[in-house]
């Protein structure tokens, strides 16, 4: 091996075992393992994107994305038809070389997401194959052997992450794959993948579908003030708040820091879905104590509906996330909390 190539192997090597400690930190935040380990193995292997998928019924479902494909996040593919459903079958590593000639691949799916080759190691969770671990790239032959070494290194993190996750109850994997660890809300992962179960309902029914955009104010003062211990208390408590003025038939999530999501399944109008934000904002307003502290909490909220605001999901979300800025900029200032 040559010297150049023997420095690689090493950098390589060495930013696995940073993953590994980087994996530890997450402890039995599954979702958040597997996002990390998609953005990684991405980076590592120089492809356009990376997904976690799970086998769910007869499906393979986007749970992590990285990269490219990241909007993507909650796509279903069939496991029948596709390279990562063999995987699953198979329970060896798979790769693809050029999709447009490989009849073992979904071809519309491949080109739907603008791939063209693609690596594919399964993942194990006691004995059993759950899923698998891919990267993608839009040119062909992108992955030689060395990537697909490294590829089953990554799906080994996430097989541990898994075990240590649901040691005490195997049916729980799907469930800590798809929730958020500190407030039991769903994560982002699900709450793409009810977004878009949701429009292809609406789209087959001609019917509007809402969105909220959260984000909770004051997070950061919060921290800085009190620690990150009353941080995780101000989001326990405001994704409480969040749920419990909510329906039932609405998705509450929590997509990452101080953002959060909600879903209005059966909004019929714009009326409706400014009703339900109003509710929401004054529910999650409001002190809250901790440790003999009050705490101030408060949201800035946006929303959107389909099919008016956005005819798809990404456009949709634009949408929100615009709204939700505006109602930050109108606002003079974020509630800070008290002393």
């Amino acid at each position: 091996m040559k010297p150049d190539d023997l420095a690689g192997v090493t950098a390589r090597l060495l930013e696995v075992i940073r993953t590994q400690g980087d994996v530890a930190k997450l402890g039995p935040d599954l979702g958040g393992v597997m996002s990390l380990v998609a953005e990684r193995a991405r980076a590592f292997t120089n492809a356009m994107g990376a997904v976690v998928e799970l086998a769910e019924g007869d499906d393979m479902v986007y749970r992590a994305a990285a990269g490219a494909v990241e909007s993507h996040l909650g796509l279903h593919l069939k496991r029948a038809t596709s390279l990562s459903g063999l995987c699953v079958r198979e329970g060896r590593l798979l790769r693809c070389d050029d999709s447009e000639v490989d009849d073992r691949v979904d071809l519309e799916a491949c080109r739907k997401v603008g791939l063209r080759s693609m690596a594919v190691v399964p993942l194990r969770h006691q004995d059993t194959v759950v899923g698998v671990l891919k990267v993608m790239s839009e040119g062909v032959a992108a992955f030689d052997d060395a990537d697909v070494n490294l590829l089953g290194l990554m799906s080994d993190m996430i097989a541990a992450a898994m075990f240590h996750a649901t040691k005490f109850e195997s049916g729980e994997l799907f469930y800590r794959a798809t929730h958020d660890v500190l407030t039991g809300l769903a994560n982002r992962a699900l709450f793409y993948d009810r977004l878009r179960q949701n429009l292809d309902c609406a789209q087959r029914e001609h019917r509007p579908v809402g969105i909220l955009n959260l984000d909770m104010d004051g997070l950061k003062p919060i921290n800085d003030h009190y620690g990150h211990r009353a941080g995780d208390a101000a989001l326990r408590e405001f994704a409480e708040r969040l749920l419990r003025a909510s329906r039932k038939s609405d998705t509450v999530a929590r997509l990452g820091g101080d953002e959060f999501g909600v879903i209005l399944a059966h909004a019929p109008d714009r009326a409706a879905l400014l009703a339900q934000q109003h509710r929401l904002a004054q529910a999650t307003c409001g002190a809250f104590e901790f440790e003999a502290h009050p705490i101030t909490l408060g949201a800035s909220i946006g929303g959107a509906v389909f099919p008016d605001d956005g005819a798809t999901l990404e456009s949709l979300l634009e949408a929100a996330d615009r709204s939700m800025y505006a109602m930050k900029r109108s606002r003079k200032t974020e509630p800070q909390p008290q002393a």
